[in-house]
């Protein structure tokens, strides 16, 4: 009698304390709802200051372990790889998205394993902004990105990591460059030919047949309007987001009712909620570079896209190369992303199916041991001396300086 007694007054207990969590919970989420927020909280350095674009440096963390996603312990490399690692977010959305939650965190997580590690922020763009296209991103933002991180570490050698957009300005810019110092390239969920499955090349598609029929029969140019008229707002970024899959919108906000009492869940919620629905603007010129050479011509698809006045070559990139694709990506299929691997001249190139969507391939509960764990073990066993590529690059440049050493008019 008295065993029974106490299990009932055990389980009162635990359901008065669940009733208060849930009480004091629904009152945050409701009247405090920043303190719910745990995004972008690893510390970094500003080490480059520009409009819009800044430059972060997240230092080795102090702890001996890291929170893991599952709730286990990772271990903090203390020895550095001399190759450092530039993480490169997609535009329009916030750099949370490397830096999510302290537990779900790539920025947080390459830095403890081991790696010098930047991000690109790209900031917030403003209707000033209007007149940035891929050459502003691509090529000049980026390039003062990688030449600060060239400076800041020491070392000229880099690798590239980049999810969605980010990705393809990494391949717009390596194929741009031409540089032998890209070490690595890592992309995950990045679209290239406009011409396969998903919701972004059904979109392009859609497109193609119209602008032919304009160009064919009109005056009319995308490029000749004034970009101001073009940018896309930060709520449409987020609308497309939310619709590759508007059940499980819906759906969350069920699990957050009858999780209030889960002060953790609450917190994941709530802090993904706000990065979803802070969505930046897309600058007007961004999207007409996207229309008119991504989904009406499919430029990337064959190899080349104009960036500027210049050619970005996908068959100029030799890097080691990492290609990562959801198998639940509604936006970007395995398919689309899957052409990159095909272009690029590297001799050393790997293409992996996660599991997730568009979003969940780089932020979901198994993005760490899918994507970030292997990315790591890949980058550490090419991030360490001196490659065989580049001891060869450097070979076949000493030689032409001594050929043009002996013949001045070389």
């Amino acid at each position: 009698m008295n065993a029974l007694m106490r299990n009932i007054m055990d389980q009162a207990l635990a359901l008065n304390d669940r009733a208060a969590s849930t009480v004091s919970n629904a009152f945050d989420w409701l009247f405090l709802r920043e303190i719910l927020v745990k995004s972008g909280m690893t510390p970094y350095e500003t080490v480059y200051t520009g409009d819009p674009m800044t430059l972060r440096f997240y230092p080795l963390p102090h702890d001996s372990t890291i929170d893991a996603g599952d709730g286990s312990q990772i271990p903090v490399i203390r020895e550095r790889c001399p190759v450092p690692l530039v993480l490169v977010p997609p535009l329009g959305v916030t750099t949370e998205t490397f830096d999510l939650m302290p537990q779900r965190s790539l920025a947080r997580y390459m830095a403890a394993s081991g790696f010098h590690t930047y991000l690109v922020d790209w900031g917030k763009p403003e209707k000033r902004h209007a007149h940035l296209g891929m050459k502003d991103y691509a090529d000049d933002m980026l390039g003062k990105a990688l030449e600060t991180v060239r400076d800041h570490s020491g070392s000229q050698e880099v690798s590239l990591m980049g999810w969605c957009m980010g990705g393809l300005l990494i391949l717009m810019h390596a194929g741009l460059k031409k540089d032998p110092n890209i070490r690595n390239i890592i992309t995950v969920a990045s679209p290239i030919d406009m011409r396969g499955g998903g919701i972004v090349a059904r979109s392009a598609a859609a497109m193609n047949a119209p602008a032919r029929l304009i160009r064919k029969f009109s005056n009319f140019r995308l490029h000749n309007l004034n970009p101001s008229w073009l940018h896309a707002p930060g709520w449409m970024t987020t609308l497309s987001f939310k619709m590759t899959d508007p059940v499980g919108s819906i759906t969350t906000y069920w699990d957050l009712v009858t999780r209030l009492w889960d002060r953790e869940f609450v917190e994941s919620h709530t802090t993904t909620s706000d990065y979803l629905n802070n969505m930046l603007l897309y600058p007007g010129g961004v999207i007409q570079d996207m229309v008119v050479k991504m989904a009406v011509d499919n430029k990337l698809a064959e190899g080349r896209i104009e960036i500027g006045d210049e050619v970005a070559e996908m068959s100029a990139i030799t890097s080691n190369f990492l290609v990562f694709a959801g198998e639940r990506d509604t936006l970007v299929p395995p398919d689309i992303a899957h052409r990159s691997v095909e272009l690029v001249s590297s001799r050393d190139k790997e293409f992996v199916i996660a599991p997730g969507g568009h979003m969940g391939v780089i932020l979901g509960s198994k993005a760490q041991k899918a994507v970030w764990s292997i990315t790591a073990d890949w980058l550490r066993k090419r991030s360490q001396g001196e490659s065989i590529d580049s001891e060869a690059n450097r070979a076949v440049a000493r030689a032409l300086l001594r050929q043009a050493a002996d013949d001045p008019t070389i």
